[in-house]
């Protein structure tokens, strides 16, 4: 299905570039990650400890990331 309206389209450009953004950086950060080793750069927050934690933290991020996108 494609979206016609020029609104519709900017909307759903600006949520691909949000998630490309937020797997970027849990990729190269760790972002959330059960780990022990200290891991150079950003943590975020304490690392999750179930799944349920982890995407909790993958969805912070990824809000984080649609709020900067919009912002530009």
């Amino acid at each position: 299905m494609e979206e016609t309206s020029a609104n519709g389209t900017a909307a759903r450009r600006n949520e691909d570039i949000a998630l490309d953004l937020m797997k970027f950086v849990a990729m190269s950060t760790g972002y959330g990650k059960t780990t022990s080793s200290g891991g150079a750069g950003f943590q975020g927050s304490a690392p999750a400890n179930k799944p349920e934690e982890y995407a909790a933290h993958l969805l912070e991020l990824y809000r984080k990331c649609l709020d900067s996108v919009r912002a530009k």
